[in-house]
């Protein structure tokens, strides 16, 4: 079976938001920022998955439309997480990559997908 590169990043990425959200709230008491965090950082692949299972073209665009504004959202809450002092750059660095390579990822597959339609 072929792997499916995008799925398994955002797995990866969600486990990732999990431990930092872990973190966060352990070491910080940060309590809503995190959460939110939380959310949109695992929703990400759910909706990847949810798009994997689309009953036709529409519907999977939609669903990784979804996931693109969820993964944009996650970049928002880490960055502002780093602009109030609950993440050090540096922890911030890595996750804002990976979250903008899914962007990107999600983007352009939504886009040729989009374009296979016409």
């Amino acid at each position: 079976m072929k792997e499916n590169v995008v799925k398994e990043k955002s797995f990866r990425f969600a486990v990732n938001m999990v431990m930092l959200f872990k973190t966060i709230q352990e070491s910080k008491r940060e309590f809503v920022i995190s959460k939110q965090l939380l959310r949109s950082g695992t929703s990400i692949g759910a909706n990847i998955r949810e798009g994997l299972n689309a009953e036709s073209k529409q519907d999977f665009i939609h669903k990784l439309g979804i996931a693109q504004k969820e993964c944009d959202e996650t970049i928002y809450w880490l960055e502002l997480l780093q602009v109030t002092g609950f993440i050090k750059s540096d922890d911030l660095t890595k996750m804002k990559c990976d979250a903008e390579e899914l962007l990107r990822i999600i983007r352009s597959i939504v886009l040729s997908t989009k374009q296979n339609l016409k």
